[in-house]
């Protein structure tokens, strides 16, 4: 028995066609392939490799990587004894601490901090602006700084107001939570489910697109299957159940067209000052006004409206969006809460910061525009919409 061998090794080797062809599949490949942004922990990686350090140090200092996750903004939350053998001893526990300090020197700056505290004192460089008094501050008074308590700092600490403003000043540019930079953000890409234009009379129409949707049909050919002579009596009875299903699915699917075509109509003509002036004219709107204007259930309306967004002269909107809740003015108009929020927050941006509103006085500040709203609606939505404290809005000038 013969068996056709190549007569050299140089046999095996493809031509320089093949090769190039190879190359450029996988040059195309490689230029279509989506790129992976670097994670938190291969970037502390890369720089602990560079580290000319003990194996054992290498190797803690690789599980506290480990542990660390860009979502929380890089926080060293786990025990330094947790990452150690159950029989760890106190050289490997002095071993952690040395890893953990080799890591908290990468970059970025503050990372695998074990709390807000040590995060920010991490990032003080002897050349940083304000340094002692920064430390200071941070490491005895941060929280009176958060709840912005300035003249209690000045009292312990013998620091002018004007110092301790220029020390928190400095302080923003600090980074409260590094390792954040590194947490893959997905932003969907979202494409409108209905239109909406101005026609002559300054109405707006509602349409569908869906051009480049082929249209659903029932093949002649089984339509004319049924009426043949050769067909027998079980395969027209199956073709029967089949034309009469798919005959089904396409009203279903008109219906539910033609459903969502009126509900945003009706939705439309509704919010029509919301679309010529803008979020702060947008009217209450119950789903359920919607589907009495129908003559559907509110769930239609709900399922109808879920997950569809708008093309508007202002932006893609969602649905949803035109629904607000509300609350009954003094002259007896309905007033939608996206329009107290903005009023709300008009009021906050030109209150005097040395002498900011109390939750009381923004009950009353509103009341002068006709918005009457109780203490705790208030309350409930600055704290939405991180609004902090009128003390904690107070400038110590």
């Amino acid at each position: 028995m013969t068996t056709d061998m190549p007569d050299s090794f140089d046999d095996f080797r493809p031509s320089s066609g093949r090769i190039s062809d190879d190359m450029d599949r996988h040059a195309d490949m490689m230029a279509n392939a989506a790129e992976r942004p670097e994670s938190l922990n291969d970037f502390l990686l890369h720089q602990l490799a560079e580290q000319d350090i003990d194996t054992d140090v290498e190797q803690i200092a690789e599980r506290i990587i480990s542990c660390l996750d860009a979502r929380n903004g890089g926080y060293f939350t786990t025990p330094l004894a947790d990452i150690l053998p159950p029989d760890h001893t106190a050289s490997d526990l002095v071993k952690a601490e040395e890893a953990l300090r080799i890591v908290q020197n990468f970059e970025p700056t503050g990372i695998a901090a074990r709390n807000l505290r040590e995060c920010l004192l991490i990032q003080i460089k002897p050349e940083t602006p304000y340094e002692e008094e920064m430390r200071t501050i941070i490491t005895h008074h941060l929280d009176d700084l958060a709840e912005n308590r300035l003249p209690v700092i000045q009292k312990k600490t013998g620091y002018s107001l004007e110092l301790i403003r220029d020390v928190r000043e400095e302080m923003h540019h600090l980074n409260p939570k590094p390792g954040a930079a590194f947490m893959e953000v997905f932003v969907p890409s979202v494409r409108p489910d209905v239109y909406v234009e101005p026609d002559e009379n300054g109405r707006y129409i509602v349409r569908l697109e869906d051009d480049s949707l082929p249209p659903l049909r029932i093949s002649e050919y089984y339509r004319r299957r049924l009426g043949d002579a050769s067909a027998s009596a079980e395969e027209k009875d199956f073709i029967r159940k089949k034309i009469n299903g798919a005959q089904w699915l396409i009203d279903a699917i008109q219906q539910r067209r033609s459903t969502l075509l009126k509900v945003t109509q009706h939705i439309v003509d509704y919010q029509k000052r919301f679309l010529d002036e803008g979020p702060e004219a947008i009217e209450p709107l119950k789903m359920q006004q919607i589907a009495d204007q129908v003559g559907v259930h509110v769930t239609t309306v709900s399922r109808a409206v879920d997950d569809k967004w708008l093309q508007t002269p202002r932006g893609i909107l969602p649905l949803r969006r035109f629904f607000v809740g509300g609350t009954r003015s003094e002259d007896g108009e309905d007033v939608a809460w996206d329009s107290i929020r903005i009023k709300l927050q008009e009021i906050i941006d030109k209150e005097d910061k040395q002498d900011p509103l109390s939750d009381d006085a923004l009950v009353d500040s509103l009341k002068m525009h006709g918005l009457t709203v109780a203490r705790r609606t208030i309350t409930k939505y600055r704290k939405k919409m991180n609004i902090p404290s009128s003390r904690q809005r107070r400038d110590w000038k």
